[in-house]
C-alpha cells in the first residue's frame, strides 16, 4: 500500500516563470538568477549573441582554478612573460604592466586578471598553461560546453576584439554560477578593490577594480566588467545578503553610468520582490518511515541535494511537500537506497519530484521473528 505524508511549509510560495514585472532594464540583454534555487527572476533577450569582452576573463580564471584544485597547477608556479603578452601592456589595453622576460607567479597573474583586468596577464597565464593562447582558448571553449554554454565560443583569453569570441548573458550566468559554486575561496578575490604589482624596473603600480558595484553599499562582491566599442558596456555582477546570493549579467549598456545604475537596480529588484525558502537541506533527515520485517521498525529518509525555491513576496499560496512511498518498506534496506519520492506540490500540481533515500542499513529479522510478525499482522494488523 502507499503511505503519503503531507507537510505544510509555513512560508508558502508560487512557482516562478521568468517575469519582468514592472521593471525595465536599460540594456540590450540581461538576466537575473537566485543562486541557491537556480530560478530566473528576470530576463531580457537572454540568448541573443554578445561579445563578452572582459567577462571572458571569468573563464580564463576558471581554467586556472580548476587546475589548481586538481593539483596540476600551483599558485607559486612562475611563467616567463613572452613578447606577445608584454605588447598588450604597451598598446593602450587594460594591463597589469608585466615586462618581457619577467617570471611572474600564477597568483600574481590571477590578481592581475581579476582586479586589474590585465590583458597581458591573460596571455601570460594562457601561454604558461597551454603553450599558446590558441590552445588555451580551446580549453576554454571545451569547458564552456561542459557547463552547458551552448552558444559560446572563446577565441582568446582576454576578450579583446575577435568576431569568434562570442557568448550570451545566459551562458555568462552559467559560467559565473560555476565559479561561485565550485571555487568559493578563489571567488573572494573578485571582491578585492585594488591590486599592487611590484613590477620589474619601476615603482609598484596599484590599480583599482573596475567593478563599480563594489563601491556601492549593496553587498556586491563580484564579478567582472567588460567593454568593446561594438558591444558597449557589460557587467556580470553578484551580491550576497543574509545567506542569499543573486547573480546578474547585462550587456549593451550605453554608458558606464547606466551599467552601474541598471545592474544595481536589477539586483535590488531581486532582493526586494522575492524571498528564498529552504525546502530541505541535503543529507538532513526529513522524516521517519515504517519498516516491515526489519531489525529497526522505522528509518530516517533524506534527499541528496539542497532544495530551495524562490517566492514572490506579493503572491503567497499554500505549498505542500509530500513524501510518497510504498510501505511499510520491506527489509533488508541498504543505506542510500531509493525507497520513495519527495514531491513538491503547488495548487494540486506536481512541480518537483526528488528521490527519497534511506539514511542507514536495516537488516531483515530472522525467520522466527518474521513468522511472529506476519501472524500479528494477519490477526491484529500490527506491523
Amino acid at each position: 500500500m502507499f503511505r503519503i505524508l503531507y507537510f505544510i511549509i509555513l512560508i508558502s510560495f508560487v512557482f516562478l516563470t521568468p517575469s519582468n514585472g514592472n521593471i525595465e532594464i536599460k540594456a540590450r540583454t540581461a538576466i537575473l538568477q537566485d543562486f541557491l534555487s537556480g530560478e530566473i527572476l528576470y530576463e531580457k533577450d537572454p540568448n541573443i549573441s554578445i561579445y563578452p569582452a572582459s567577462m571572458t576573463k571569468i573563464m580564463t580564471s576558471i581554467i586556472a582554478f580548476d587546475l589548481i584544485k586538481s593539483g596540476d597547477l600551483n599558485l607559486e608556479d612562475k611563467f616567463i612573460i613572452s613578447e606577445k603578452a608584454w605588447r598588450l601592456s604597451t598598446a593602450g589595453y587594460s594591463s597589469m604592466f608585466i615586462m618581457v622576460g619577467d617570471e611572474v607567479s600564477v597568483e600574481n597573474l590571477l590578481h592581475g586578471i581579476i582586479t586589474a583586468s590585465g590583458n597581458d596577464a591573460c596571455v601570460a597565464l594562457a601561454e604558461g598553461i597551454a603553450g599558446t593562447e590558441d590552445e588555451f582558448a580551446i580549453l576554454m571553449t571545451t569547458k564552456a560546453k561542459e557547463l552547458g554554454m551552448e552558444n559560446t565560443n572563446f577565441a582568446n583569453s582576454s576578450g579583446i576584439n575577435d568576431p569568434e569570441n562570442y557568448s550570451t548573458v545566459s551562458d555568462i550566468l552559467k559560467m559565473s554560477h560555476y565559479l561561485i559554486k565550485e571555487h568559493p575561496e578563489f571567488y573572494k578575490w573578485f571582491a578585492r578593490k585594488e591590486f599592487t604589482w611590484n613590477r620589474t624596473g619601476g615603482e609598484p603600480i596599484t590599480q583599482g577594480n573596475r567593478n563599480p558595484l563594489l563601491y556601492k553599499r549593496i553587498g556586491a562582491d563580484g564579478i567582472k566588467t567588460g567593454y568593446l566599442a561594438v558591444e558597449k558596456y557589460s557587467l556580470a555582477s553578484s551580491l550576497e545578503r543574509k545567506g542569499r546570493r543573486l547573480i546578474a549579467v547585462g550587456s549593451g549598456f550605453e554608458t558606464k553610468s547606466l551599467r552601474s545604475k541598471e545592474s544595481s537596480k536589477l539586483l535590488t529588484y531581486g532582493l526586494t520582490n522575492f524571498d528564498l525558502v529552504k525546502i530541505v537541506k541535503s543529507k538532513e533527515p526529513i522524516e521517519k518511515v515504517d519498516v516491515w520485517l526489519g531489525k529497526e521498525q522505522q528509518i530516517d529518509v533524506y534527499i541528496n541535494q539542497d532544495i530551495y525555491k524562490t517566492i514572490k513576496k506579493a503572491k503567497k499560496k499554500l505549498l505542500k511537500v509530500v513524501l510518497k512511498y510504498e510501505g511499510p518498506v520491506e527489509a533488508p534496506i541498504e543505506k542510500d537506497e531509493v525507497i520513495g519520492k519527495l514531491r513538491v506540490v503547488y495548487d494540486q500540481e506536481l512541480v518537483g519530484e526528488y528521490d527519497l533515500r534511506a539514511s542507514t542499513n536495516v537488516d531483515r529479522v530472522n525467520i522466527f521473528t518474521r513468522l511472529i510478525r506476519s501472524l500479528n499482522y494477519l490477526i491484529w494488523g500490527d506491523v
